[in-house]
């Protein structure tokens, strides 16, 4: 009997179902108490002192690229050169274009898909102008963590700020500190098939007071808001003008940056800590299946990369990357996966030479990028979710021996 084997899940039982009831019987639904419990709760599970939720994990991104074209302690500018990652969800490329930078790539470790130290530091030795460079932003993609000691080292070196994308790391460990604390900032998402999930909510981490009060406006369409909980409907407005003033600014409505609306809704935070209450079981759970799922699969290690295991990631997915696309063709194996149930997903391509919309970079990256384009061309994934049963794991490996005897 064919199985329905999804790359993500999410179970509504009880326990969020009374969290969205709770909502409903409150009666607010735009930004409120939920989201900034969801805020605490998350800077302390992170290691940060601040949390800013947002709509979704490009919301974050945005945001959090705006904030520092506002920093005073490091502004950067717009049109300087952001390194980054070749193999992401594209959202970490567009936010970087869409808020005024260039996209500048290096490639990859072809196992834990990291951004590799070394082609950082010899991009920024062999340029001409290092000060045309304003920021890495590494990405800790499927839950992998980069070097930042030497991401970070580089950074410092040469003056630049440092931005984790941590949307698909929540609670991997590096060195013993949590992904999303290693740097000036870092975003998060909580979608649906991610690691920690609230259907759609994004948030920024950070340690820099000023970078979580820009974001906090940005967010909100720039206005001069920046309270951490709006006291206004209780009297109590820091904002509020004096008696004596002629004017009547509302600080909801005057606005001193240029932002977006990125806002969330309580129902997403409230999803999102009945979640974060049980982040240790989904994060075992994940650690668990891949464990499972590799001592199954290793007979086919010859024929694809299996996923490297520790006990300090958090695992998006069960990535796997296939070695001899002579021997079998991703295609092939996608298809015969997904004909049994097994949903899989792309590795996201290798964005300045495999993805449509990025295309007029592709000539300028030809032979640059070889890790980034193998895994692209070759790399794919299917759930590990902390809702598989082991019967669900034992039909993957079963769906594997019939494709590949």
């Amino acid at each position: 009997m064919i199985r329905k084997l999804f790359v993500g899940d999410f179970q509504i039982n009880q326990e969020e179902r009374d969290a969205i009831n709770e909502v409903l019987d409150k009666g607010r639904l735009s930004e409120g108490p939920k989201v900034r419990e969801f805020e605490v709760r998350f800077a302390r599970y992170v290691g940060t002192k601040y949390c800013i939720a947002t709509s979704s994990g490009t919301g974050a991104l945005l945001a959090g690229l705006t904030a520092l074209t506002y920093y005073q302690n490091h502004r950067i500018k717009k049109g300087t050169k952001v390194i980054t990652s070749p193999v992401t969800y594209v959202a970490t490329t567009n936010a970087i274009v869409v808020t005024g930078f260039e996209p500048v790539f290096v490639d990859i470790d072809p196992q834990t898909f990291a951004l590799l130290p070394d082609k950082i530091e010899e991009l920024l030795r062999e340029s001409p102008d290092p000060r045309e460079y304003a920021l890495i932003l590494p990405v800790h993609l499927m839950g992998y963590p980069c070097d930042m000691d030497r991401i970070n080292e580089i950074a410092e070196r040469y003056g630049l700020l440092t931005f984790e994308d941590s949307a698909q790391a929540h609670g991997t460990l590096y060195k013993g500190r949590k992904t999303g604390s290693l740097s000036i900032l870092s975003v998060f998402s909580f979608y649906m098939a991610h690691n920690i999930q609230a259907g759609e909510m994004g948030a920024i981490t950070t340690n820099d007071p000023e970078i979580a009060r820009l974001s906090k406006k940005i967010k909100a369409n720039g206005r001069l808001c920046d309270c951490p909980l709006c006291m206004r409907s209780q009297g109590k407005c820091p904002r509020k003008p004096g008696e004596d003033d002629e004017e009547d600014p509302d600080p909801r409505f005057t606005h001193d940056v240029i932002g977006y609306n990125f806002k969330t809704m309580e129902f997403q935070a409230a999803l999102g800590l009945t979640q974060l209450r049980k982040v240790d079981w989904i994060l075992q759970k994940r650690r668990d299946n891949v464990y499972y799922l590799n001592q199954r699969l290793k007979r086919y290690s010859d024929l694809f990369r299996l996923p490297l295991y520790s006990e300090d990631i958090s695992y998006l997915a069960y990535p796997l990357i296939i070695k001899d696309p002579k021997a079998i063709s991703k295609r092939y194996l996608r298809g015969k996966l997904e004909e049994h149930g097994v949903e899989t997903r792309p590795l996201f391509g290798c964005i300045p030479t495999q993805q449509p919309a990025y295309a007029h970079l592709k000539d300028i990256y030809a032979g640059k990028l070889p890790n980034a384009n193998f895994v692209g061309s070759h790399g794919f994934y299917i759930g590990c979710h902390q809702y598989l049963k082991k019967d669900d794991l034992d039909y993957v490996v079963e769906v594997f021996e019939e494709i590949l005897g």
